[in-house]
């Protein structure tokens, strides 16, 4: 294990997905979601043929046990997908990335009640704290509407960021339950096969030919989206979860460089104030699994083995 290896992976896997849906917002304005949701999951299976074959793992590794979890996983991460795409068009880029922390809270509430895990005091008071810092980064979208277009289309884009939080979080769901018997590689390629067989069904329902500058911005989302997961996957392999977790809150960050210097974007206090308290919420509950992991190591090793 080299946990600074990891981190550094970590971090970078997260600036890598930041500049992904930054090439999607400056081609937003001329490519629909649907179609953009095509470039980023098609050219990102090259991307990741490659590194299979560079550990020597293809085809070996994309051997499907369980072909409908691949399907029902797909599905909520195509749909988390394309409305994080929509949402990104409409709203703030720094905003969307906040919008998209309710996921691991949304993984909480969805763990408990499908795959019985339980939820503690402290994740709890941790988990109302976060929806609570959702809370104030939304609002405004639906509170100062004076029913201008541009107004209720940021709306939609509030609505759309919630939603795809919601499929993100029943994605992670469903994979939780594929990594017990599928590898990495499949995962991510038949995720990307079926995200872009399900972006061509947009195909009717207004794509374009982009410009060269649209096709170079969404080709670079893709092999972006491609690498960023493949370090997103080797951070895994040198450090613990629990290490490397809390950096991927440094995508705020990034987030609001690109969004003030590249798209002129200057965040509110009360949308800064509601992502301070996301992060705290979710540092909180990654400190307190990672404590609660510690306890239980000790008490596995001296358990007795069941007899019965």
């Amino acid at each position: 294990m080299n946990p600074v290896k990891g981190i550094i992976l970590k971090v970078l896997s997260v600036g890598l997905f930041v500049m992904m849906f930054s090439c999607v917002k400056a081609s937003a304005d001329h490519v629909p979601s649907g179609e953009a949701m095509f470039f980023r999951s098609f050219f990102a299976i090259p991307v990741l043929l490659g590194w299979l074959m560079f550990r020597g793992e293809f085809p070996g590794k994309l051997r499907a046990v369980d072909p409908m979890g691949h399907v029902w996983r797909g599905m909520m991460g195509s749909c988390a997908m394309g409305l994080g795409f929509l949402a990104v068009g409409l709203l703030p880029l720094p905003e969307v990335v906040a919008i998209g922390y309710t996921a691991p809270f949304m993984v909480t509430i969805l763990a408990a009640m499908f795959l019985g895990e339980r939820i503690r005091a402290v994740r709890f008071a941790a988990l109302l704290l976060g929806l609570f810092g959702v809370f104030l980064v939304v609002l405004p979208r639906f509170t100062d509407m004076d029913f201008a277009t541009s107004s209720r289309l940021e709306t939609i884009g509030a609505f759309a960021a919630l939603m795809a939080a919601v499929f993100s979080a029943l994605a992670q769901v469903f994979a939780r339950k594929l990594v017990a018997t599928e590898s990495t590689g499949a995962i991510v390629f038949y995720f990307s096969c079926m995200s872009s067989l399900l972006a061509l069904l947009t195909l009717p329902f207004g794509w374009v030919l982009p410009s060269a500058h649209s096709f170079a911005l969404l080709v670079a989302g893709g092999l972006l989206g491609g690498v960023g997961q493949i370090l997103l996957t080797e951070s895994y392999r040198h450090a613990e979860v629990a290490v490397i977790a809390p950096f991927e809150y440094s995508s705020i960050l990034l987030a609001l460089l690109i969004g003030y210097f590249v798209f002129s974007e200057v965040p509110t206090p009360l949308m800064l104030t509601g992502v301070l308290l996301i992060i705290i919420a979710g540092v909180v509950i990654i400190l307190r699994e990672r404590r609660l992991g510690i306890q239980r190591t000790p008490k596995a090793k001296g358990a007795v083995p069941n007899q019965g």
